[in-house]
Formats: C-alpha cells, structure tokens, sequence
C-alpha cells in the first residue's frame, strides 16, 4: 500500500513540475560572478534585474528545487545574499541580493558532456576594477603516481603572485614586447577530459601562469594572462582583453584530445585564410567595431574601400608574423617531445581572429592520451613546455629590430 502511495505521488510530481533545479555552481572571475543552475529538464524562465534594493530576479516555471542552494563566499562581493521560495501553481523564485549595479546576460544551454541542462546567468560589472583574480575551485586533477608531485596547491595563487617579473626585469626601461596568455576554457567549461579524469581547464592555466613567469624574467618583455583562475572567458573577450592590453602577441594554451587514445604530441596553429576572410567580413559589417583601432589607426572616420584595404593590410602582417612565432614556438616543441604534426597548422579557431595582434594556439599535448595525460600532471614536464614555447618567441623577438615591431607603451 505504501508503495503504491509512493507511486502515485511520484507521478503527480512528474505532472506537476517540469523540471528540477539541481544545484548551483559559482564561478567568481575579476569582472564578473556566473551562476550556472543544473536542471534536470529544460525549463521555461524570466530573468530581470530590480532597483532599490538591487537584485536579481529569476523565475522557473512549473519547476522545483531539488536541493538547498548556497552561495560560496567568494562571490559575495557581488552577489551577497540568496533567498528562494515556491510561488503560485509550481513556479519557483530565486532571488539574488546584489551589492552594485551589473550587467545581464542569461541562456539555457543544451547538455553536454559532463553537464546535463543548465542555465547560465553571467553578472558583469559596469566598469572593471583592477583586483587579485580569485580562484573559484581547486583543479581536478586525476589522481598523481606516487612519483609525480601534485599541482594542486600551485592553482591557490593571486594573479600578483603568478606573474611577479624577475629582479633583473626591471634594468631594461625601454618598452616591452607585450604576451598576451591565454589558458583555454575555465568554469564549467572544463575543456577535454582525460582517461583518468584530468580536466584540460586546469592543466592549461598551470603552464599559462608558468609561461608568464617564464615571460616576466625576460628584461624585454612582459606577460599578460588572459585568465588566471578557474572561470569562463568568452571567445571574442579574450581577444578584446588582448587588445585592452596592447597585445604585441596573443598565445592559446590547449591541451587536444581524440577519439584514438594513442594519438599523441603537441601541435601549433594559426588562423587560416578562410577564418581570416570571414573575420574581415564580420568586422567591415559590423558599425561597432568603426572605433576599434587595428594596428593603431582607427577605422572609424574612413570610407569602406579605404576600411578594408586597412584591414587587409593589417591582416596580412598578423598573419606573417603568426607564422613566423609559430615556426620557432614548433621547432622548439620537437626539443620536449613527440610533435603531432612537423608543420604549423591553419584553423578557424575563434580565438586566431584578431586583425591586429599576430596570435596562435598550442596544442602542448594530447590530455586523451594517458601517458601524455600523466605527463601533464607533472610539474617538469609542464615547465618544459613553458620553456618551449618561451624560447620560440624569445627567438622571434631577438631576430627582428625593434622599430619593426610593434611594441606596446611601457609601464
């Protein structure tokens, strides 16, 4: 009998609430705090902000909540209160207390692997203030052999901390040549996962930040990293941080992965003609993009033919020298190991876009791999591809004057 109760007040629920909020997860980046709510279904919602006090307001339709949210106390500088209830015929209302005024954006993702349904909610801040980058969760890592020394607690770093230049940086006053580091993924885009659960996400920050340092004792140049703690960037937001900058170059950190475990090694890219071309269309349509200045001329006041003669220009040289880093940053590769293709290779990555910075993407290893997957737990190894990719552009800045390249303002 009891059972049968049971039933019939599990079938009812299935009628009564099309989905389930499952958890939240919090990822706290310098400019902006993402929520992502799992759901066990799609759901319809209405997501809204309300002044006096400021909040955010988002209402799930013939929805429950399937556990108790809370908040991590990193993300309480923007977001310092959570409150929920159920409202009218199975509706439900999270409302979120906000300590200043942020932007909105909001969307119900599809699954994915490993996530299932999620809406992701992204709070950004009006105007950016310079802070330490806080780090949301320690990385997955899978776990080490007894022989290999754990990077978890190298994660539990400030951004300060990260990339602190060497002493003797400081003799050289001149302007530096400007890296742009960019550790793919972040939040809950943990990139590819490796046989034993190692998330590409993680790995790729440790070399970023170790490739920065690396970058920082140069006395000619300075590193920037893009990310530096465990949450989302967009595509074009690293490009645009790249260029807030004044990137001289931009580099990707990946780690591939493949169907075929055995298949190993690094790979380098830079952006094919084709992504080259449809980028130079999106740009030249696009009126916003009139201020943006590519290789220091703005665009804005210019007539169309005139705009995409500029653009083209300033494409062709990015690519070239694209190139050319990319050759040196592959050759030195070779000296840490097994390279996956012996030639630069050309793709559509979003992140190769930018017209004016010269940029490529690094493939340091295949994480679906397990022995490359090992590798990359590692703190040697992950040093030695840090050290590869340094020496290919420490190579390419020595071997061109300095007037012919585009250094950003010293700071």
């Amino acid at each position: 009998m009891r059972w049968l109760v049971f039933c019939c007040s599990f079938g009812l629920s299935l009628v009564a609430f099309a989905a389930q909020v499952q958890g939240l997860r919090v990822w706290h980046a310098p400019d902006q705090t993402r929520l992502v709510f799992d759901l066990s279904n799609s759901v319809d919602y209405d997501a809204y902000l309300v002044e006096n006090p400021r909040r955010l307001v988002l209402d799930f339709h013939t929805a429950a909540l399937a556990s108790e949210l809370t908040l991590p106390s990193a993300a309480k500088d923007r977001v310092p209160g959570l409150r929920y209830s159920a409202r009218g015929a199975g509706d439900l209302r999270i409302v979120f207390d906000l300590a200043h005024r942020v932007v909105l954006r909001d969307a119900l993702l599809k699954p994915h692997a490993p996530y299932g349904h999620r809406l992701v909610v992204d709070l950004l801040d009006e105007a950016s203030k310079p802070s330490t980058l806080a780090v949301a969760a320690a990385p997955r890592l899978a776990p080490a052999v007894a022989t290999a020394p754990t990077p978890l607690r190298e994660l539990a770093v400030t951004a300060e901390q990260a990339v602190v230049p060497a002493a003797n940086s400081s003799k050289f006053m001149g302007p530096k040549f400007v890296v742009a580091i960019d550790a793919g993924h972040g939040g809950e885009d943990v990139g590819a996962i490796g046989p034993h659960g190692t998330y590409e996400k993680d790995v790729v920050l440790l070399i970023a930040r170790e490739l920065a340092q690396r970058i920082n004792a140069e006395p000619t140049m300075r590193a920037v990293l893009i990310r530096d703690g465990d949450y989302y960037v967009g595509l074009r937001d690293r490009m645009v941080r790249a260029r807030d900058k004044k990137a001289d170059l931009f580099v990707s950190i990946h780690a591939d992965a493949f169907s075929n475990h055995q298949v190993r090694g690094s790979s380098v890219y830079v952006l094919s003609p084709h992504g080259a071309t449809s980028e130079a269309a999106r740009w030249l349509a696009d009126r916003e993009n009139g201020a943006d200045l590519v290789g220091g001329v703005t665009l804005e006041d210019k007539d169309q033919v005139l705009r995409s003669v500029l653009l083209d220009l300033s494409q062709t040289a990015s690519l070239e020298t694209s190139r050319d880093v990319a050759g040196n940053v592959l050759r030195a590769l070779r000296r840490v190991g097994f390279v996956h293709r012996e030639q630069v290779q050309s793709a559509g990555f979003m992140v190769l876009k930018s017209p004016d910075i010269p940029s490529l993407l690094v493939e340091t290893a295949f994480i679906s791999n397990p022995t490359e997957e090992q590798q990359l737990q590692n703190a040697e190894f992950r040093e030695k591809l840090a050290e590869a990719i340094q020496d290919g552009i420490k190579s390419f800045v020595a071997s061109k004057p300095l007037s012919t390249q585009r250094f950003a303002e010293a700071h």
